[in-house]
């Protein structure tokens, strides 16, 4: 399987970044002069900046452009707890609709957060995830498919960790950068929302009990209908 164009695009941007072609608050080119460089449409150029937006590499500031984004103070998470069982602690009926599945070519930084090769495929899944029938976030997970192959699609997308439990992945702890952001057109529509309003954007890699990642998430939540509590 051949790595998706958008894929590359975003890969090689991100090493510009890290080789500091690019430094923070730069503002990198116009889009129109981007999809020219890379000789590509300008729907597969942003597909690949918001990739680099969603993974706080990027950010777009209103009216200006892309710039790249300042290192953010991160908090670590104690341990991991699905969704499911947050909505039921929480007396609430957890559900999950599909949005997209799909099996890919990792990115750049997919391969590092989970420790995968260029050649290693891996899961990529985004699920509107609700409380009551409420959106509360919009969540793509990406998972190395060697962990996965041998559930089906119903398994992974309706209860992702008690199948993993089953087949002795054992969640341990995991590592979350939080960030304030604006809500996308997109996001707007599957969350319920207004383009532009508050929302956090949640990156987070989640290990196993043997230290090892297994899946790398990126989540965007609906700001006054769900709250963290951090433990020191």
């Amino acid at each position: 399987m051949g790595i998706p164009r958008y894929i590359e695009i975003h890969n090689e941007i991100r090493e510009r970044i890290a080789a500091g072609e690019w430094q923070t608050n730069n503002r990198l080119p116009a889009e129109r002069d981007l999809a020219e460089t890379f000789h590509v449409s300008r729907m597969t150029l942003r597909q690949a900046i918001q990739t680099l937006v969603d993974e706080g590499i990027l950010e777009r500031k209103v009216g200006s452009g892309t710039y790249v984004a300042e290192k953010k103070v991160s908090e670590r998470a104690l341990g991991v707890t699905s969704f499911t069982e947050l909505m039921k602690q929480a007396g609430r009926t957890p559900q999950s609709i599909t949005v997209s599945y799909k099996i890919t070519m990792p990115s750049a930084s997919e391969m590092g957060r989970l420790k995968l090769k260029a050649d290693d495929e891996v899961l990529v899944m985004e699920r509107l995830r609700l409380g009551d029938d409420e959106p509360i976030l919009l969540e793509q997970t990406t998972l190395p498919v060697k962990l996965v192959n041998n559930f089906t699609r119903s398994e992974l997308t309706d209860s992702l960790y008690a199948t993993l439990i089953k087949a002795g992945i054992q969640p341990g702890h995991a590592e979350q950068t939080v960030t304030a952001s604006l809500a996308t057109e997109r996001q707007a529509d599957f969350l319920q929302i207004k383009r532009g309003d508050a929302i956090l954007s949640v990156r987070q890699v989640s290990y196993d009990q043997n230290d090892q990642p297994f899946e790398y998430v990126r989540s965007y939540y609906v700001g006054d209908r769900f709250e963290f509590k951090l433990m020191r």
